[in-house]
C-alpha cells in the first residue's frame, strides 16, 4: 500500500512538472516577441500644426467663415434698421401694417437665426473635409515610418506613461513628410 501511495504521489508530481514545462514552453515564444516588439510614439499635433497644408486649410476657412459673418451683418444690419424704423412709427401706424411689419421683423429674425444655424454647420463640413487628407497625410507617414523602422507606433496623447524602450518618432514623421 505504500508503495502504491508513493507512486501515485510520483506520477502527481511528474504531472504537475510536465503542465510546468509545457506552460514555460508556451510563454517562451510570447516572452521572444514581447523583447522584439519595438514601441514608438508620436505627436500628431505636432506633426500637423507644422504641416504647410494647416495653414492653406485656416486660410480657406478663414474665407468662408468671413462670407458668412458678412451676410449675417447685413441681415443684421437690415433688421436694426427695420426695427429702428418701426419702433418710430409705431404709434402713428395703422393695426394691418403694424402687424405685417412686425411679422417681417420676426421672418427677418428666423432667417438669421437659420443662416447662423447652417453656417455653423457648413463651417464643420468644411473643416472636416479640408482636414481629412491632412490627417490621411499623416496616417501615410506615421505607416511608412512605423514599417520602415519596425515600430508598432502609437499617438502621445493616448499613452499614459512612456518607458526608457518607446521611442518618440515624431521627428522620423516629420521627416518624411518633409517638414522641418
Amino acid at each position: 500500500m505504500r508503495n502504491f501511495l508513493q507512486t501515485e504521489y510520483k506520477i502527481k508530481k511528474m504531472t504537475n512538472m510536465k503542465k510546468f514545462i509545457v506552460m514555460i514552453l508556451a510563454l517562451l515564444p510570447l516572452s521572444m516577441i514581447a523583447q522584439e516588439l519595438k514601441l514608438a510614439v508620436v505627436n500628431t499635433d505636432e506633426v500637423i500644426n507644422a504641416m504647410p497644408e494647416l495653414s492653406a486649410m485656416e486660410n480657406e476657412m478663414e474665407k468662408v467663415k468671413n462670407a458668412y459673418v458678412n451676410d449675417l451683418k447685413r441681415m443684421n444690419d437690415e433688421y436694426e434698421m427695420k426695427m429702428a424704423d418701426y419702433i418710430n412709427q409705431r404709434d402713428t401706424l395703422p393695426e394691418n401694417i403694424s402687424m405685417g411689419r412686425v411679422q417681417e421683423l420676426e421672418g427677418l429674425r428666423n432667417r438669421m437665426e437659420i443662416l447662423n444655424q447652417s453656417a455653423t454647420q457648413d463651417l464643420e463640413k468644411k473643416h472636416n473635409d479640408l482636414l481629412s487628407p491632412i490627417i490621411d497625410k499623416v496616417r501615410k507617414a506615421i505607416e511608412q515610418v512605423g514599417e520602415e523602422f519596425d515600430y508598432t507606433i502609437f499617438d502621445s496623447r493616448s499613452v499614459l506613461a512612456k518607458g526608457k524602450g518607446v521611442v518618440d518618432a515624431t521627428e522620423k514623421v516629420k521627416t518624411k513628410l518633409g517638414i522641418k
